[in-house]
């Protein structure tokens, strides 16, 4: 069967794919589940296509094709990424078919392809079913640790985003400056105005302080499912010495710990921090990460061989997991790696590692839940609910952005974002 390729560019995020096929797309040895992904991806596009022929398993798109909207199919791919690892080599092989061009070098596309997770059957997995018979706080009780004066947002983001994909109570703690200013962005969170900045505490008065901070948040301690701590944080000298008694008594306590933003600085300048706790979750982007290989093992970032340098850095820390944001999200603990490489969004808004960060906490304490009932009808392999928290953040913050970015395109936001995270995880485990 003949078919005329077309190619155009299309933003630099999305790298180069065939946009246009003028005719058919289809040829036998691409095999009928390969067209049943396009068409998975076709539900995308306005207007909806009508169906058209099958013929010999091979499915003919001329309304995509005719109206040229073959380029939002790289965009709007959740469909099929969310998938397993199967699903996605037939996407590469789609893309590498009809003449688009990838990135990687091969060795790299192979070693993700052979630790690509399959992030939908862990969603489903841990995400507990809605049962009246449960009641508050069961789904899961998040705090964020953050928010000073110049950053509200960012405490907010991962706060609403644990509340939109399910838990039931999202608690924040910030300066008392940030807290009015975080109150009025929702009522649904519970904020609490108790850290201090070194502007407003004397000297002589940093010790008193620093415990009376410390006792405001302990006594919430054992209620939290999982703590949230830099979205907003800041850097001032004082605050930073507070959290970090926080978390030696949320290690203290066995409260997971998802550390972001801030955060990150702080333990980087302090690795015992989290040091040996397997309940800790490091979600650096780029330029976090490479501060923590230079701190960490003394080197210098390794894209080529990726998968081992972020496992020779978690089992260097002792086992803390690591969720190393990209292209493609590397998930090690040190013991073993996972991918998620669900295409999200070429827009890069600021907020999205907050989305991502209030995301994993809600996932992890799910995780822990599930592992801890010991449901003997589950498939999964992996035990550790931090890295099943980070697959499931993962996915569900990418496949949430891509359908923003499918709405608002160019102006799409953080707001967008965090708008889509309830629709995206409904797409995958249905509330009943």
């Amino acid at each position: 069967m003949n078919f005329v390729l077309g190619t155009r560019r299309i933003p630099e995020k999305a790298k180069r794919v065939v946009v246009l096929v003028q005719n058919q797309i289809g040829e036998a040895r691409f095999g009928a589940e390969l067209f049943r992904d396009v068409l998975k991806l076709s539900v995308f596009l306005k207007p909806r296509p009508p169906p058209h022929l099958t013929i010999q398993g091979m499915v003919l798109m001329k309304h995509v094709m005719s109206s040229q909207q073959l380029s939002l199919l790289s965009y709007a791919n959740t469909c099929m990424l969310m998938a397993s690892s199967s699903v996605y080599r037939r996407q590469q092989f789609l893309i590498r078919s009809l003449g688009g061009g990838i990135d990687h070098s091969r060795n790299m596309q192979q070693d993700l392809r052979s630790v690509e997770v399959d992030a939908e059957s862990v969603i489903r997995s841990i995400t507990p079913a809605l049962d009246p018979t449960r009641h508050k706080g069961q789904a899961g009780k998040i705090a964020v640790i953050g928010g000073c004066r110049e950053y509200t947002g960012a405490p907010y983001f991962a706060a609403i985003s644990a509340l939109k994909i399910g838990a039931d109570l999202s608690h924040v703690f910030c300066t008392k400056d940030a807290a009015p200013v975080i109150k009025s962005y929702s009522p649904e969170l519970i904020v609490h105005p108790v850290l201090e900045e070194s502007y407003s505490v004397r000297e002589e008065d940093k010790k008193t302080i620093s415990r009376k901070v410390l006792a405001e948040v302990d006594k919430w301690m054992e209620r939290f499912d999982c703590l949230v701590i830099g979205p907003g944080l800041g850097r001032d000298p004082f605050l930073l010495d507070c959290v970090s008694e926080i978390m030696r008594h949320a290690r203290q306590t066995n409260v997971p710990i998802v550390i972001d933003g801030d955060g990150l600085f702080l333990v980087t300048n302090n690795i015992d921090l989290v040091s040996g706790y397997g309940l800790a979750v490091l979600t650096p982007n780029v330029n976090e990460y490479k501060r923590l290989v230079e701190k960490v093992l003394s080197s210098e970032v390794n894209d080529v061989d990726a998968t081992q340098q972020v496992l020779s850095l978690a089992k260097k820390i002792g086992g803390v997991t690591i969720l190393k944001k990209g292209k493609s999200d590397l998930i090690s603990d040190g013991d073993t790696v996972k991918s998620v490489s669900i295409y999200g969004s070429p827009r890069r808004c600021g907020g999205q590692g907050d989305i991502l960060s209030g995301s994993v906490a809600v996932f992890l304490s799910w995780a822990r839940q599930h592992i801890i009932a010991a449901d003997p009808n589950s498939n999964l392999s992996c035990k550790n609910p931090a890295v099943l928290g980070c697959v499931a953040g993962s996915a569900m913050m990418r496949k949430a952005a891509s359908l923003a970015f499918c709405h608002k395109k160019r102006s799409t936001v953080t707001g967008d974002i965090i708008e889509c995270l309830g629709e995206s995880l409904e797409d995958i485990c249905p509330a009943t």
